[in-house]
């Protein structure tokens, strides 16, 4: 089991130390005690995500697997936790990426208030994402494991009305965008749109791809729009992590380290769920994450409005998926105890 487990997460261990050992150059051992606060946040925040993005990439054919990987672990690391914060921050202070960099390193503080200014639009697009990907996994017709019974069981049949999901999420928008203050609610009805708009149109071209499987070609391009889809989930849920980083610390390069640490770490977990078909021995596993991005979606909604605390979110969604796991240990004993009698 141990050897399983350094085979997987050699590279991400290796990293580490490495990334540990810049954080003691730059800030002694106070920037290392701080890295390693962040990679825990990042990683146990993000723990659903993994799960959503095995049960995706295990569809996935193994060149795009490879991909997602490879260009997905830079995109990861260093686009969603480094570039997309700062390409924000340029969009909302008009102002060049290089002058954004230079504000990061020389003035945290300021670079922080635009980050924290553009919060509501981010949530917006980002919770509307995220309770697409909750509302189609639970709306499914066609999905015939239930771990709530009969109430996912009506849900699913709920879910053959056209576009369900889709009443359902605008309400849900429309009702959060109406208790905005009058100045922010253009800009958070549009992103939260642009969410929604980025998900059925993620969403639809993978189906599409996968209908057409036998057509020249079809099958790398169903690869890049998961791999579009998984990034884009991948966003969603990084850059509250990234905000939620600077009540940690100001430092731009610690947290830049540990959140780049912490995603390597869930991607590694990625593929040791994949690798050892988790999913399929922990049945309602799947169930306890897309819960977790249910309850995340929301909290993010919520964020709009009032500040919820990282250590409500990492919590909630840990408590899904241990539900998850433990009703699926309980049911494969149940199981075993039958096929013995």
């Amino acid at each position: 089991m141990l050897a399983h487990l350094f085979q997987n997460f050699r590279w991400t261990i290796g990293f580490t130390i490495l990334a540990l050992y810049f954080a003691w150059l730059w800030a002694g051992w106070a920037g290392v005690f701080t890295a390693v606060i962040l990679i825990v946040l990042e990683t146990s925040l993000s723990f659903d995500n993994a799960v959503v993005n095995a049960g995706i990439l295990k569809k996935m054919d193994p060149i795009w697997q490879q991909r997602f990987l490879t260009w997905g672990m830079v995109i990861a690391v260093f686009g969603m936790r480094v570039l997309f914060p700062l390409a924000i921050v340029a969009i909302v202070a008009s102002l060049s990426m290089w002058d954004v960099a230079h504000m990061a390193l020389n003035d945290a503080d300021t670079y922080a208030k635009y980050l924290e200014s553009s919060h509501v639009q981010v949530a917006a697009f980002g919770g509307m994402f995220l309770l697409m990907v909750f509302l189609g996994f639970i709306l499914d017709d066609e999905r015939d494991v239930h771990w709530l019974g009969n109430l996912e069981v009506w849900l699913g049949r709920m879910g053959k009305l056209e576009s369900l999901e889709i009443v359902f999420a605008l309400v849900i928008l429309l009702t959060s965008v109406h208790y905005l203050p009058e100045a922010e609610q253009s800009a958070a009805l549009v992103a939260g749109i642009a969410g929604l708009i980025t998900f059925v149109f993620l969403a639809s071209i993978n189906q599409y791809m996968e209908m057409n499987m036998d057509m020249t070609g079809t099958a790398g391009r169903a690869g890049l729009a998961s791999f579009l889809y998984l990034e884009v989930l991948d966003a969603s849920f990084s850059f509250d992590g990234v905000i939620g980083a600077f009540a940690i610390t100001k430092d731009v390069v610690i947290i830049m380290l540990g959140l780049g640490v912490g995603a390597l770490f869930v991607r590694s977990i990625t593929i040791y769920l994949v690798k050892h078909e988790t999913l399929s021995a922990y049945r309602y596993l799947d169930h306890g994450a897309h819960y977790a991005v249910g309850a995340l979606a929301t909290i993010m909604m919520i964020s709009m409005h009032v500040h919820v605390p990282e250590l409500i979110t990492g919590l909630i969604g840990i408590l899904f998926i241990s539900a998850g796991v433990w009703s699926s240990i309980r049911h494969n004993k149940l199981d075993a105890l039958a096929q013995e009698s």
